[in-house]
């Protein structure tokens, strides 16, 4: 038993180093609005679940392990952690990115919103879409689905192997590019409006100077951006969540 017990608080451990650094970053789960005892406490819970599974892929005989060995397993389960977890947080930057371009072009950018995921406060139009996107996680179970992905890792990225720094970077180019993509498709139909819009107000505006055409298109233009979002709603929605998803799953 005196050879067991270490090996298993050490297992725990590692576990929770790859567990609590995908939560630290991870949607959702890592929002400001959520203190941080309790983010520390829901990966300690976690982490404990998931042990029984996990602690079969970790290799014996971790308490016989020098300790220069066991400092390098932690640093590396936990910058794995931190990768899974960044990889998902990309697409909620993106989208938090481009919704902030939306609001501006839609004239709401100077009306400040509740801030959900940062510190700092979002426009109000990109804080109710983050929020919605914030929800959906939650009513679709995906926080599940970033449970299962972290068990599937061990798999992939076993304790102990670290991280391939070449193939984590490519990984990451290539999630920051995909993200970014679908954040421009859902802005799309608000961007081309405001272009649009725009530039009847500019044409309008240069055949009519003596009359204050942008004051007074203003209004019908932040009019029509509620507008643009109300019919656009649900397809972005669906879009966001099935590129999340598709990520979650592969």
């Amino acid at each position: 038993m005196s050879q067991i017990v270490p090996d298993t608080i050490l297992g725990i451990f590692l576990i929770f180093c790859r567990i609590g650094g995908c939560m630290l970053i991870a949607p959702a789960l890592s929002s400001n609005r959520i203190p941080v005892h309790v983010r520390l406490f829901l990966a300690l819970t976690v982490s404990l679940a998931l042990s029984p599974v996990l602690l079969d892929k970790i290799a014996s005989g971790i308490s016989e392990r020098p300790p220069a060995v066991l400092m390098t397993w932690i640093a590396s389960e936990t910058l794995v952690g931190l990768l899974f977890g960044l990889l998902g947080r990309v697409y909620f930057l993106a989208l938090q990115t481009m919704l902030t371009a939306v609001a501006m072009a839609i004239g709401y950018g100077g009306m400040p919103g509740t801030p959900i995921d940062e510190a700092e406060p979002l426009p109000a139009i990109s804080s109710l879409i983050m929020m919605v996107a914030t929800a959906l996680i939650f009513l679709s179970d995906l926080h599940w689905e970033l449970f299962r992905g972290l068990i599937a890792s061990y798999s992939r990225i076993p304790v102990g192997q670290g991280l391939g720094w070449q193939s984590s970077l490519v990984e990451l180019v290539d999630q920051v590019g995909d993200a970014f993509v679908l954040a421009l498709r859902i802005s799309s139909p608000f961007l081309l409006y405001s272009v649009v819009v725009n530039l009847a107000a500019g044409l309008a505006n240069k055949l009519t100077p003596q009359i204050p055409v942008f004051f007074i298109v203003t209004p019908f233009v932040m009019a029509g951006g509620l507008f643009v979002m109300y019919f656009a709603a649900q397809d972005y929605v669906l879009l966001f969540m099935d590129a999340y998803v598709s990520w979650l799953r592969n």
